[in-house]
Formats: C-alpha cells, sequence, structure tokens
C-alpha cells in the first residue's frame, strides 16, 4: 500500500521538524527574558529620575498624561519584546499545524484503509456465494419433489441424474455463505459452475452439458415447449438441413 509507505516516509521528518521549531522557541524565550530584564531596569532608573526630578522642581507637573513618557530607547525595548513573543507564537502555530496535518493525514489513510477492508470482504463474501452450491429450482441432491420433463427418459445416461422440473417454487432456506464448497459437486451450464438459483434443461438427450443457469442463456422464466441450448439448436438445424 503505497500511501502507507508515503505517511510513514512524511512522519520521519516531523520530529525533526518540530525539535528545530522547539529549539528556536527556547532561543527566542531566552532573548525574550534578556530584554523585559532590561526594559524593567531601564523603565525604574526613568522612572526614578523622573520622580527625583518632580520633587527637586527640575521637572514641571504636568497636567497632560501624554507629554510623560519612557525614552526611545525604553520604547524599542518593549516593541522588540512584543516582535520576539509574536515569533514565539508563529512558530508555536506552526507546529500544531505540522502535527495536526499528519493527524489529518492519518485520518484520511486510516478511513481509506477501511474502505479496503470492506471491499474486500465485500468481494469474499460475493466470491463465496457464487461458489457455494445453492438450494433453489436448479439439479440438487436434495428432496425436492420433481416431475419428470415430457418427452424424456426419466434417466439420463451421464450419472443417472433424472431429467425434471421442479412443480412449484420450494421454501429456500437460508444459505450460509462460509460453507466450503464440495469438490465431489458436479458443475453444469455454459459457465461450468455449481447448481445455484434457477435452472432450465435442454430437450436433447445428447445434450453434452444437459443444465443451464437461466442467466446464462438469458431466459427470465421456465420456457414453454421444449427448449434447446445454442449447440443442440444448431445440430437439430443442420440435421433437417441435410435430411431435405
Amino acid at each position: 500500500m503505497g500511501f502507507i509507505d508515503d505517511f510513514v516516509a512524511s512522519l520521519e521528518s516531523l520530529p525533526a521538524m518540530l525539535e528545530r521549531n522547539y529549539k528556536l522557541m527556547r532561543d527566542l524565550d531566552k532573548s525574550l527574558h534578556y530584554v523585559q530584564a532590561e526594559n524593567e531596569h531601564r523603565c525604574g532608573q526613568e522612572l526614578e529620575e523622573f520622580k527625583l526630578g518632580v520633587e527637586s522642581g527640575r521637572i514641571p507637573i504636568t497636567s497632560d498624561p501624554s507629554k510623560i513618557k519612557f525614552s526611545e530607547e525604553a520604547l524599542e525595548e518593549q516593541s522588540h519584546c512584543v516582535r520576539i513573543a509574536d515569533e514565539k507564537v508563529a512558530l508555536a502555530t506552526q507546529a500544531y499545524d505540522m502535527v495536526d496535518a499528519h493527524i489529518q493525514q492519518l485520518d484520511q489513510y486510516m478511513r481509506r484503509l477501511e474502505e479496503i477492508r470492506q471491499e474486500k470482504e465485500l468481494a469474499a463474501s460475493a466470491a463465496a456465494a457464487a461458489a457455494s452450491p445453492s438450494i433453489g429450482t436448479g439439479p440438487s441432491t436434495s428432496n425436492i419433489n420433481v416431475v419428470q420433463k415430457s418427452g424424456r427418459s426419466g434417466e439420463r445416461g451421464r450419472g443417472g441424474r433424472k431429467k425434471s422440473r421442479l412443480t412449484a417454487d420450494p421454501v429456500v432456506p437460508p444459505i450460509d455463505l462460509e460453507l466450503p464448497v464440495d469438490p465431489n459437486e458436479p458443475t453444469y451450464c455454459l459457465c461450468n459452475q455449481v447448481s445455484y438459483g434457477e435452472m432450465v434443461a435442454c430437450d436433447n438427450a445428447n445434450c453434452k452439458i444437459e443444465w443451464f443457469h437461466f442467466g446464462c442463456v438469458g431466459l427470465k422464466e421456465q420456457p414453454k415447449g421444449k427448449w434447446y441450448c445454442n449447440d443442440c439448436a444448431t445440430l437439430l438445424k443442420r440435421k433437417k438441413g441435410s435430411s431435405k
């Protein structure tokens, strides 16, 4: 499964990428603490100088608070702290997105694996259903009440099977699709499969196949009167043509 290999390959690079981001975040965190400490110290000194200036009368008292501000150096340090914090947030977001992308990809692969599992189960069930012998209107070893087909002898040369049709639709018990197929079960029809569903018998006593599934010969219901498979019908036409 190639998509699993692709996912495993993409995972191999994820730890290194996350480790890089975390290292950068740690370095930025150290820088942030250093700049914050410097700024707090600078701001503390400026506040003390301002207080002493007011007390000594060197700095006039003003009623406009906007005129009281820290130095440009202190303001730049504060702006630098904000930029560092923004970089840390960006790295953390990038790390989260990388992990989240792999989680979403894993979810997709898990859904795909589940689809493949269900497809295999359906295919196995269909194969078992096609291979299992069916209890129905075709020839079977079951004890089903049948009447001999008109114009035919009671026994056929091959295997002594009776040439017959059902008098009524039997009650079909549920079929266990998991039953193993009997290797000795006889096969019929053009498809060379075991008996299942509704089947029709060729009226040629020497027909090599004898029984046919409805679907394989294009029938939807039991034909009225005599019915011949394509090979036997062609053979009968040739005999009629040669006898003229």
